[in-house]
């Protein structure tokens, strides 16, 4: 193959692989003044007000919400050393059920509710946008002077954004004693196991289709955690109930074990566990506030039947017998004016054929009746034919071959 030849094919192969990239950019390459820097590596994460440094999701976390794509931006703004700067992460992710699952996950109780969209929040270092299926992950070191940049980020994602219905399981946490935005959805055994107290991991049948929400409450003195993990049908929630009390201190079910208790209820698809309580009685305050249930909207078009006046009924039967009348007129036309034209053009041969057609006809006219002519025949009668001419002068058969 002539070298050049193979150049171009390497140059082509290169520009094919390289275009996927670029079209999957998502945030915009600039914000105003501001410039911007692709992160390579390791990202740029600045030290909250209370000294936390926030660190990324893990890779199984990710995966276990469908993620399919990260993209990180810096930003920076002014004069070296005295730059202001944030950095902008991007999560792409398959459906927004895995995007509002990571976004739960990324909140913490020091994010305040924002307006970007939403489902939004922010603090002094951080902000959590969630639009469709992505997350927008912003640091800086005062976010709340950046309020123009952080609403034009949020725009840019909208474009690129995949829109559709968000998990509602968090409805049926309790609302007694919640601690405000503690909830988290959870689509997987390792991201329960980093939010939940006691690792239940893959027991709790996430491979039968499981889907869990988290909350934390306050008991008096004591903090509580509540997991609701709901099932596509009743029976496998109360095989999976089975499965946990075999495995876990639930109910008293394993009073030797080493683990803390557990207290638990199922309600329909719905299966609720309660931890850190320091008895039944007060496990059960939460466990029944948890019900499970079907909700029917009737939206179809409805009808109401209502009698109509004796004016309209009336007119009304006038208005129909005219109707059907000046039908049948029409038609008795048609049919008439039909029979008519078919006999002047094919005159014997359709209608009135008297050598295929009988015709029975009685003689009930005042008019003497010759009884010769109601018996006439086509051709000569023959001599052994014998005719009756002694019948009544009013009533008679003719027929006609």
């Amino acid at each position: 193959m002539p070298l050049r030849r193979f150049s171009e094919i390497v140059l082509g192969a290169v520009l094919f692989a390289a275009f996927p990239v670029a079209a999957q950019q998502i945030l915009p390459r600039s914000l105003g003044q501001w410039t911007s820097t692709p992160v390579v590596g390791e990202p740029f994460r600045p030290a909250t007000v209370t000294g936390v440094i926030p660190v990324a999701p893990p890779q199984v976390i990710l995966t276990e919400y469908g993620w399919t794509a990260t993209e990180s931006v810096a930003y920076s703004s002014g004069a070296p050393g005295v730059a202001e700067r944030l950095q902008a992460t991007v999560f792409k992710m398959k459906d927004p059920s895995g995007a509002y699952g990571l976004y739960s996950f990324l909140i913490t109780p020091d994010l305040k509710a924002a307006n970007y969209t939403e489902h939004s929040s922010i603090s002094v270092g951080r902000a959590i946008i969630l639009v469709g299926n992505l997350v927008l992950d912003i640091e800086g070191t005062d976010l709340a002077k950046l309020d123009p940049q952080i609403k034009a980020l949020a725009a840019a994602l909208q474009p690129h954004a995949q829109t559709g219905p968000l998990p509602d399981l968090w409805q049926h946490l309790p609302s007694k004693g919640f601690v405000a935005r503690s909830n988290h959805y959870i689509l997987g055994p390792q991201t329960l196991n980093q939010l939940f107290p006691l690792a239940l991991g893959d027991s709790l049948g996430f491979t039968k289709g499981a889907e869990a929400e988290l909350g934390h409450y306050k008991l008096g003195d004591h903090d509580a955690v509540v997991l609701i993990a709901d099932f596509p049908t009743p029976g496998i929630a109360m095989e999976q109930l089975d499965e946990l009390q075999k495995q876990f201190n639930i109910n008293g079910s394993r009073p030797d074990s080493p683990t803390p208790p557990l207290y638990a209820k199922r309600n329909l698809t719905l299966v609720a566990i309660v931890y850190g309580a320091p008895s039944q009685a007060e496990a059960n305050v939460l466990l029944d506030q948890v019900q499970s249930g079907t909700q029917l909207t009737w939206n179809e078009p409805t009808f109401q039947f209502r009698e109509p006046s004796i004016e309209m009924m009336v007119a009304g039967s006038i208005i129909g017998a005219g109707i059907i009348c000046g039908f049948a007129l029409v038609a008795g036309f048609a049919f008439g004016g039909f029979r008519l034209f078919v006999k002047r053009l094919l005159p014997g041969k359709v209608f009135d054929r008297t050598s295929q057609v009988q015709v029975l006809q009685l003689g009930l006219a005042s008019k003497p009746i010759n009884a010769e002519d109601f018996y006439a025949t086509v051709g000569t009668v023959s001599g052994s034919t014998t005719v009756d001419k002694n019948l009544p002068d009013r009533i008679a058969l003719r027929i006609f071959r």
